[in-house]
């Protein structure tokens, strides 16, 4: 039976400030990347949300970014490789104390935005975030782009990792995500999503921005749930999946 973890970026409000569509989304979804107070989030809605995946028994992972709270850690950073590995040890031991609070463990690390898209193409940064990971407890996984340098990163460090895939978010023809700047960066249409979910876990592969053929190999599918729509296209990837067959469970189970 095929079997596939699908992971979403929750726990990105602040303060007053409410972003996504956490409570509604996460019934649906097998693991949850939670912001740690560097792009998004504070302490306590950090534990808002660990408390949130126990009662649904959705796994959980750190979210760890630049630290860049205005720009949503979306801007690169010229930060050495010993401040990127620093910041995520900070980062994830905060999850993971959160975690232990409520007598759960941590499953994996996935960096955020500008600092994942440095480590897909930079060695030195990528090798920086998984000797971080490591550090902090050599059970965790390292979620990696798949194809990428991350993946070379975590073998070389001898990290557990898993590679993921992005079912709303373009490639490029060589298996990079398109930046979000760009037109048709960011996939809206609940159809097509479906679609590529399909291709992704059955065939293996996905359609660049350019018609290509990109061959991929994801034991972790990402679906954004602050996009509008979110929620509708997260229920329609768990629909089209139960009705393959594809089992859904968290990739550390």
């Amino acid at each position: 039976m095929l079997c596939i973890d699908l992971n979403c970026d929750m726990g990105e409000s602040y303060g007053v400030y409410t972003l996504g569509y956490d409570e509604l989304a996460m019934p649906y979804v097998t693991s949850i990347n939670v912001a740690c107070g560097f792009h998004a989030s504070d302490p306590r809605n950090m534990l808002k949300t660990v408390k949130l995946a126990k009662k649904y028994g959705i796994a959980i992972g750190a979210h760890p970014a630049f630290p860049d709270l205005v720009g949503f850690g979306r801007r690169y950073m010229a930060a050495s490789a010993e401040e990127i590995k620093a910041d995520v040890i900070y980062q994830v031991g905060a999850l993971w104390a959160l975690c232990k609070s409520e007598g759960l463990t941590l499953q994996h690390v996935k960096v955020h935005g500008a600092l994942y898209n440095a480590a897909e193409k930079d060695m030195a940064v990528a090798t920086a975030i998984a000797q971080a990971i490591k550090s902090v407890d050599e059970k965790l996984y390292m979620i990696c782009l798949g194809n990428s340098t991350m993946v070379k990163a975590a073998q070389n460090v001898g990290v557990k990792y898993v590679e993921e895939a992005f079912v709303d978010r373009a490639y490029t023809r060589d298996g990079t995500l398109v930046p979000r700047k760009q037109d048709g960066a960011v996939i809206h249409d609940v159809n097509r999503v479906a679609e590529r979910v399909l291709s992704m876990v059955k065939d293996k592969r996905v359609t660049s921005i350019d018609g290509s053929i990109v061959e991929i190999s994801a034991q972790t599918i990402c679906v954004h749930g602050d996009t509008p729509g979110a929620v509708e296209m997260i229920k329609a990837i768990r629909e089209v999946l139960d009705q393959q067959g594809i089992q859904m469970k968290a990739f550390g189970k």
